[in-house]
């Protein structure tokens, strides 16, 4: 999920990529394959302003929308590679459990070798021996993927490890590791974490070593400013969840604040959190998740990263948009729109 990334040959990708197929039913991003795609087309990056204009060259809402934040879709289809070359990737142990049911995948292999190591099997402990299994399954996967993205490849931490600070940080060293042996160097790298306390407490002193370390579950702008303290690579906030949340709860200081000045819950939490990080420096990169519709992407021009349904996607490439409609598109968040946010002594 870099930021600057160039899209792959499409002759490498067609010429090594089988014809299968994977993809997921459920729209979870923590159990789905995540491909950041490229355009084939050429691309004009939005200015750090507060709005910007499009280039006249672009026919589609896709095109408008992605040059003020990148797109990353929340499955894939591998039949689509030529349609969105994908640029990075995750995997989680959900993703392992898809790639076991589906037989003719290409990561199949990759699983296999792992429950083969004889470096698991003699382990006593049954607890012991499956986490290895597992690790090695998601190192294995995680480098196949390294090897047809030239982006990061992000691994999904056990979740079981979420309020064990130390655990955590072996963990990843243990996961570092198994990457080495593969060859596929940090800078390539990063490790989806939990942001509870002990989680957000792992990212800082993992980053403090180099470490990439991405932030997930965040529902709070308390996590938010914390993981950005903590200097997380990434931030990944669930829009859509926040507003499930707040539809069916009451009570909730910075949700009420939200729904009293007419906003979305979701959709403040991002722009709460990115002006944040923009106004006082902060690394970390913000990236919007469980968006649910077109307004929602609209509402949020110029995050880092909006991952957005393949439906979504599709409506979004099928809608054609006349040269005046694409100058109308505004880019929502932005440094200097940061910078002018105030922020309460509280907050």
């Amino acid at each position: 999920m870099s930021v600057t990334l160039k899209s792959p040959p499409s002759s490498f990708l067609s010429s090594s990529l089988p014809k299968s197929r994977l993809g997921f039913a459920n729209g979870s991003s923590s159990s789905t394959l995540l491909f950041k795609f490229n355009r084939s087309f050429p691309v004009l990056r939005a200015s750090s302003g507060s709005s910007s204009s499009v280039d006249t060259g672009l026919s589609t809402e896709l095109d408008a929308v992605s040059t003020f934040s990148e797109i990353v879709p929340d499955t894939v289809i591998f039949d689509d590679f030529e349609k969105f070359p994908p640029t990075a990737a995750t995997v989680s142990s959900s993703l392992l459990l898809g790639i076991l049911s589906l037989p003719d995948t290409i990561f199949r292999n990759a699983v296999d070798m792992a429950l083969a190591d004889s470096t698991c099997s003699p382990l006593d402990n049954p607890e012991l021996r499956l986490s290895c299994f597992v690790n090695k399954a998601l190192v294995n996967v995680g480098g196949d993927l390294a090897k047809l993205v030239p982006g990061r490849v992000s691994t999904e931490l056990d979740a079981r490890l979420a309020y064990d600070t130390h655990g955590i940080i072996r963990r990843v060293h243990d996961l570092l590791r198994l990457y080495d042996e593969i060859a596929v160097p940090p800078e390539r790298l990063l490790f989806k974490i939990p942001s509870t306390w002990q989680g957000i407490e792992a990212s800082r002193l993992l980053e403090s070593e180099g470490i990439q370390t991405h932030l997930t579950f965040v529902y709070s702008f308390a996590q938010a400013a914390a993981a950005a303290q903590a200097g997380a690579s990434v931030i990944q906030i669930f829009v859509g969840r926040v507003r499930d949340w707040a539809r069916s709860h009451s009570g909730d200081p910075e949700i009420e604040a939200a729904i009293q000045r007419g906003e979305d819950p979701g959709l403040a939490l991002v722009t709460k959190a990115y002006n944040y990080i923009h106004k006082y420096g902060h690394k970390s990169k913000l990236m919007a998740a469980a968006v649910r519709n077109k307004q929602d992407i609209f509402s949020l021009l110029g995050v880092d990263y909006i991952i957005a349904p393949l439906k979504v996607l599709q409506s979004l490439k099928e809608s054609i948009t006349s040269p005046d409609e694409k100058y109308s598109y505004d880019r929502r968040l932005s440094p200097q729109s940061a910078a002018r946010y105030d922020f309460t002594a509280e907050e």
